[in-house]
């Protein structure tokens, strides 16, 4: 098993955020969206989307549903622009609100969305425990926790091989990128792990493609 190396917690300079905006993000995006409306209740509370980037989860979850409202919030000044710009661009301004936020740290009361999503934002973060504890709180009793993220490989081949076809018409800047997130990302057991101290059972976490796992779970 290749041993986890972290990469910077914040994605804050304007390659950084230019880069990732500009990766083709949609089939991942549009299957991301989908599954969680899926499992969501008809709910009108308040739908947390930690470590949004630029904001491409809320729209494309705007786009599949016509009630959703969400919270979009990241550390990092660069993709806050863009999301900004992104959201406004998409026509959703309404309906979609971009927060500066740490999402180890959250502000928010306790039990105050009535649903929290998180797309690749877990690999980025040193103690991730910390993360999975602040999503929790901060979900109300009965609300749907959807998390997804990058599964490290086994081997420095697997993940050669993983960056060749996602991202082998990239740029330069960009397959690093994926490789360092890779590099960077938890395995399945090491979520179940985080996520039994919580108190949510391990079946929860599933690989769900072959470079990707899910939490979903029901806080309880």
């Amino acid at each position: 098993m290749l041993p986890r190396v972290l990469e910077p917690e914040v994605m804050d300079t304007p390659d950084d955020a230019t880069d990732y905006d500009s990766m083709d993000h949609s089939a991942v995006n549009h299957r991301f969206a989908a599954d969680f409306l899926a499992l969501r209740s008809n709910d009108t509370g308040l739908t947390l989307d930690v470590g949004t980037g630029t904001a491409q989860i809320p729209i494309e979850l705007c786009k599949q549903s016509t009630t959703i409202q969400i919270v979009a919030i990241d550390l990092a000044d660069e993709m806050l622009n863009l999301a900004r710009r992104n959201v406004e661009r998409a026509g959703f301004a309404q309906r979609i609100r971009v927060e500066k936020a740490n999402g180890r740290t959250m502000k928010y009361p306790d039990g105050h969305y009535s649903a929290l999503v998180s797309n690749s934002i877990i690999h980025h973060i040193p103690e991730p425990a910390e993360c999975f504890a602040e999503m929790v709180r901060v979900c109300t009793t009965g609300g749907r926790l959807f998390v997804r993220d990058l599964l490290r490989p086994d081997t420095e081949t697997e993940l050669q091989q993983l960056v060749t076809t996602y991202a082998g018409d990239a740029n330069p800047h960009q397959r690093q990128l994926f490789a360092d997130s890779l590099h960077a990302a938890l395995t399945v057991a090491e979520v179940q792990s985080i996520i039994g101290r919580l108190s949510f059972a391990p079946e929860t976490v599933i690989q769900s493609s072959d470079r990707h796992w899910t939490w979903s779970a029901i806080k309880g």
